[in-house]
């Protein structure tokens, strides 16, 4: 019977966003790199879904070759030049097409290279030649920095295409979903889209799940990857800062201060962003830069931080600072980065002159400037409008955009979508994350 790993799910989810990516990159010759925080579904994902795709196309289960090599069971595989061999072995047909997972790479330790003194034998040497077999099709995830350092990258460039798997998108989310629909929404931005979440009942359990994601897997694998354990408390207390200020402006330099003030803790600006950037290579954090739509040119700082999950972002703060307008803006933005969307801050610059006549200038922010391929999206989270006069500053930004593409105001309450005569689009959050307007 074919293995497999770390099936915590207590339903199956569909995940055809993946699904779609995956056969479209079936036998093409390039390794596919499943990446993506810890939990968030990779290995569901490859060894059910994918799996059970291959099956339905008329694949036999013996041609699925599976290994995850977080478990005991594959120590020894842990050795590149053993994980090689144990795929080769396995390889019998030549005139069959194989199709190999491989689970969580990243266990590969590098070894000397017994044949070349001072040569080392890494997980990429392993797949580079795996690679070049012509009847296998290669598959592996892996969650962290040391899956994506630079060099591997560098290595893997023009050979392998990354698929970034993120915890359940809202629509996926619904799928699970089995209370009021009314509350859906409300729920997700409380408990977030962690796959385990979805199966888990009543506050308590879902907050002591994702209070142990962070303490006990991601927190723990930046300081045993990094090597910071003497600074653990400042990790967790720049977390908490960072939990604290979704969808505000911020940088090293600003936190540094705030750790001096508050926290009487000396930390530099490059130590501040050299840890941040480890929440980042963890999937936990990600960044959004400021861009001049006028100037079309990027801004250096200051810049915002979103959590790749706002369940997470909650429990890290034991749900005490919900904050709608900050938390709704945290999922439009992991969802558009979600779709494979470039996402920057927009700032827009006015100039105009009083009655004076004088020359004056103003500043206007746009929530997303988003990008795709050779179109562009302007988009505003309001939250909500009440009043006329709301719906100008709300929009205002938008109005002093003078190109065609598309501008969209997204509010927390379902409309009928519709456009004012700037062009505006106006819509229900719940209906732009279940629609296909981005498309």
């Amino acid at each position: 019977m074919p293995h497999f790993c770390k099936m915590e799910w207590t339903m199956e989810i569909e995940r055809p966003f993946y699904l779609k990516q995956l056969k479209k990159k079936k036998n093409n010759g390039r390794i596919k790199i499943i990446t993506g925080m810890r939990r968030a579904g990779k290995s569901y994902l490859l060894f059910q879904l994918y799996r059970k795709e291959l099956l339905t196309e008329g694949v036999k289960e013996d041609a699925i070759l599976t290994i995850s090599l977080d478990e005991l069971a594959h120590a020894r595989e842990r050795n590149p030049i053993e994980l090689d061999a144990w795929v080769r072995s396995r390889i019998k047909d030549p005139q069959k097409t194989y199709y190999v997972f491989i689970d969580e790479i990243q266990f590969v330790e590098p070894m000397s290279n017994p044949y070349v003194p001072g040569a080392v034998i890494t997980f990429v040497d392993v797949v580079m030649g795996l690679m070049k077999l012509p009847n296998l099709d290669l598959y592996i995830t892996g969650s962290n920095s040391h899956m994506l350092s630079s060099d591997i990258l560098t290595q893997f460039r023009d050979r392998g295409d990354e698929i970034r798997v993120y915890p359940l998108s809202y629509k996926e989310f619904l799928e699970t979903w089995t209370g009021d629909p009314r509350m859906a929404f409300n729920e997700y931005c409380t408990y977030g889209g962690m796959p385990v979440v979805q199966s888990l009942s009543g506050h308590e359990e879902k907050s002591r799940y994702l209070k142990d994601l962070f303490t006990g897997t991601y927190i723990r694998d930046v300081v045993e990857r990094q090597h910071i354990a003497k600074d653990e408390t400042v990790l967790e207390e720049l977390l908490d800062i960072l939990s604290s200020s979704i969808g505000s402006f911020t940088n090293p330099a600003k936190l540094s201060r705030t750790f001096e003030s508050v926290g009487h803790i000396r930390l530099s600006s490059p130590t501040i962003a050299k840890y941040i950037d480890y929440f980042i290579d963890a999937f936990l954090l990600e960044k959004a830069q400021r861009y001049d739509i006028k100037g079309k040119r990027y801004i250096s700082t200051p810049y915002k931080y979103y959590f790749t999950d706002v369940g997470l972002r909650n429990a890290r703060l034991n749900f005490r600072q919900q904050e709608p307008t900050h938390i709704m803006e945290n999922v439009i933005f992991t969802d558009l980065c979600r779709r494979g969307l470039d996402v920057d801050v927009g700032m827009v610059e006015y100039n105009y002159r009083d009655p004076e006549g004088k020359k004056l200038r103003k500043n206007f922010e746009v929530d997303f400037v988003v990008n795709g391929g050779n179109r562009r999206w302007y988009i505003q989270s309001a939250f909500r409008m009440d009043t006329e006069e709301k719906r100008r500053q709300e929009t205002e930004s938008l109005r002093h955009i003078d190109d065609s593409f598309q501008k969209i105001v997204i509010l927390r309450d379902p409309i009928i979508p519709w456009q004012d005569e700037k062009g505006i689009l106006y819509m229900g959050v719940e209906q732009f994350l279940t629609g296909d307007e981005m498309k």
